[in-house]
């Protein structure tokens, strides 16, 4: 069964947030990693209804193609019905995981069924915190006191949190989650450069 890593990049913590930035790193049984990444437009945001809290966190003005100084890096944003309908198609019936993986999953299904589209992932969410509490705790070593923090945990498990240009991008800590997964189910990382590169959304 596919399993898709999925992280997003949001305008607020609040329920009606928005988000700006969605990345998937999709895995096919007996299939190399391949990943998906798209910007939604300024237009589709509401960006008068943001936290400047959470656009800051995420390095909004810093990335997004249409605000940032550089233009993206040649990156393009595209509209919120496009992107998520995307999202939706390579989802369908895959496990989603990730770190507090409900978080995205609520916000990317609250705006699929805004747009009149229906999130068709395996209900089950795999959260890569409790996997490693459960791996430590197998193994008979100590496991961090709630509330967790996900660098800890990760770094627990030998897995590095990724470095202060990808954290806090949705393509950045989708790959870490993957990477978490491959840690505690023994499955040997897929080496560099075999992943197919980020595909727009047309």
């Amino acid at each position: 069964m596919r399993i898709c890593f999925v992280d997003t990049e949001t305008t607020s913590l609040r329920p009606d947030r928005r988000a700006w930035d969605i990345a998937l790193v999709i895995r096919d049984p007996g299939a190399a990693d391949t990943e998906w990444n798209a910007f939604v437009t300024g237009a589709d945001l509401d960006l008068g209804n943001a936290d400047p809290a959470s656009l800051r966190i995420g390095r909004f003005y810093a990335r997004h193609p249409e605000y940032a100084p550089a233009g993206g890096a040649g990156r393009q944003a595209v509209g919120e019905a496009a992107a998520l309908a995307e999202a939706e198609r390579l989802t369908r019936g895959a496990h989603l995981v990730g770190a507090v993986p409900g978080f995205d999953a609520e916000v990317l299904a609250a705006r699929m069924r805004a747009r009149g589209i229906c999130p068709a992932w395996h209900y089950h969410l795999q959260d890569f915190e409790t996997l490693i509490a459960g791996y430590l705790a197998g193994r008979g070593e100590p496991v961090p006191c709630l509330p967790w923090r996900s660098d800890e945990l990760s770094r627990l498990a030998g897995v590095e949190p990724p470095g202060d240009g990808d954290r806090h991008t949705a393509l950045g800590d989708a790959r870490w989650a993957a990477r978490v997964w491959d840690a505690v189910m023994g499955r040997a990382a897929v080496p560099a450069g075999t992943a197919a590169p980020a595909v727009a959304v047309a």
